[in-house]
C-alpha cells in the first residue's frame, strides 16, 4: 500500500512539473545507450521547433529541468521571430565527446520520427550537423543541415548578422546614430557568431575587449584589428565584466549576468548573443537600476532560428537575411513599449510574444473546422 501511494506522489510531481507543456516524451534505447528527452511546450504557431542538446547530466531530473525550461524558452523565440512554429526541445544525456554513434543518432531520428511532425530539430550544445546527417536516415523532421545535403548550412552567419541589428537598434536607441564604429564593444566568447561579431565591429571601426578560453582565436582577431588598426584588448574570463566599453556582448555560455557580475558592469547596454544570459529574470530590474539597458537574447539571436525555420521551405539565403532584418525594427519597439510602460526589456518582449500567441489561439479556435493544420510540412 505504502508503495502505491509513493507511486502515486511521483507521478503527481511529475505532472506538476510538466504542467503547461503539451508533451513530453522520454527515449529509451538500451542497444545504442540512448537516453533522451523530447520537450514540445506549445504548438499554437505551429509543429514545435528546437534544436537537440547533448550533455552529460547529473540526473534525469536535470535533464528533464533543462529540456522543460528550453523548449518554453523556444516558444517565445519563435514567436518572437515571427515564424509560423512553435517551441519544443531535446536533450540527449551523455558525453559528446565519448557517448556518440551513427546509430545512437539514427535511434534518435526513429523517435523524432514516431511524432509524426510535431517535432523539428537539428543541432545544439553538443551535437553537430554531421549528426544529424544520421538521424536524417530515418527521418525528415530535421533542419538545421549542411548545404551538401539540402540544408541551409552554418547558422551561425544569420545569427552574427542578427546581433549586428540588434547592436545598431541599441547604439540608435541609446546614442541617436546606428553606426557601430565610434562605440567600443566587451565581446565575451569568439566562437563562431562571436568571431564572426567581432569582425565585422573590427570592420567598421569599432575597438573591441575580448575574452575566449582558446589561444588561436583570440591572437586570430588581433591580427584582423592590427590589419584594420583598430585596438583589440584581450582580457581575462573574470575582467571581461569590468571593462570600460560602451557594450557588452555575451556570445558563450548562459545565466552569467549575475548579482555579483552586475555589481562590476560598467557598460550602458548588454546585447550578445547567448541563451539564457540572465541567471533569473529579477536580474533585469537591477540592471535598470544601474542605467544599463538589456537586449533580451531570445530577440538578439532569432537569426539562426530564422534560418534553420526558413530551410523548411527550400533553402533561401537572402530571404533567411532580409528576415533578420527584423530584429531591428522588433528590438527598436520593445525599447520604446519598455520605456512607455514602465516596465523592464525582458517585461516588454514577453508581453509581445504572448500578445502573438493569444491571436493565434483565437485564430485556431475560429478557423479550426475550415482550415486544416498549417503545419503539415513536408520536405
Amino acid at each position: 500500500m505504502m508503495q502505491l501511494e509513493k507511486t502515486k506522489l511521483q507521478q503527481e510531481d511529475i505532472f506538476k512539473k510538466i504542467a503547461g507543456h503539451e508533451q513530453v516524451m522520454f527515449c529509451n534505447d538500451p542497444v545504442t545507450g540512448l537516453q533522451a528527452i523530447i520537450a514540445i511546450h506549445d504548438t499554437t504557431l505551429g509543429p514545435a521547433l528546437g534544436g537537440t542538446r547533448m550533455y552529460p547530466y547529473e540526473s534525469v531530473e536535470e535533464a528533464l529541468e533543462d529540456v522543460l525550461r528550453l523548449s518554453e524558452g523556444m516558444t517565445y523565440k519563435c514567436a518572437a521571430a515571427d515564424i509560423d512554429f512553435g517551441g519544443g526541445k531535446a536533450v540527449i544525456i551523455g558525453n559528446p565527446e565519448t557517448d556518440k554513434s551513427p546509430a545512437l543518432f539514427r535511434a534518435f531520428g526513429q523517435f523524432v520520427d514516431s511524432l509524426n511532425g510535431r517535432f523539428y530539430t537539428g543541432t545544439d550544445m553538443g551535437t553537430t550537423m554531421d549528426d544529424f546527417v544520421h538521424a536524417l536516415k530515418e527521418t525528415n523532421f530535421i533542419n538545421g543541415i549542411p548545404e551538401a545535403y539540402g540544408g541551409g548550412g552554418d547558422s551561425s552567419i544569420p545569427t552574427s548578422q542578427g546581433v549586428i541589428y540588434a547592436l545598431e537598434a541599441t547604439n540608435y536607441y541609446l546614442f541617436g546614430d546606428k553606426s557601430l564604429g565610434e562605440r567600443s564593444y566587451a565581446i565575451q566568447g569568439l566562437g563562431k557568431v562571436g568571431f564572426k561579431v567581432a569582425e565585422h565591429l573590427l570592420t567598421e571601426g569599432a575597438n573591441l575587449y575580448v575574452t575566449d578560453i582558446h589561444e588561436d582565436v583570440l591572437m586570430k582577431i588581433q591580427e584582423k584589428g592590427n590589419e584594420l588598426n583598430r585596438t583589440v584588448t584581450v582580457v581575462s574570463s573574470e575582467d571581461i565584466y569590468s571593462v570600460d566599453a560602451d557594450i557588452f556582448v555575451p556570445c558563450a555560455m548562459g545565466a552569467i549576468i549575475k548579482e555579483q557580475t552586475i555589481a562590476q558592469l560598467q557598460v550602458k547596454a548588454i546585447v550578445g548573443s547567448a541563451n539564457n544570459q540572465l541567471a533569473h529574470t529579477g536580474l533585469v530590474e537591477q540592471l535598470t537600476e544601474k542605467g544599463i539597458l538589456y537586449a533580451p537574447d531570445y530577440i538578439v539571436n532569432a537569426g539562426g532560428l530564422i534560418q534553420v525555420s526558413d530551410e523548411l521551405y527550400g533553402v533561401n539565403k537572402e530571404r533567411v537575411l532580409l528576415k533578420t532584418k527584423s530584429i531591428y525594427d522588433s528590438l527598436l519597439d520593445i525599447y520604446d513599449q519598455a520605456k512607455q510602460q514602465k516596465i523592464s526589456t525582458v517585461e516588454a518582449a514577453d508581453q509581445k510574444c504572448q500578445k502573438v500567441l493569444h491571436e493565434q489561439k483565437n485564430r485556431n479556435s475560429f478557423f479550426s473546422r475550415t482550415i486544416r493544420p498549417k503545419w503539415n510540412i513536408q520536405k
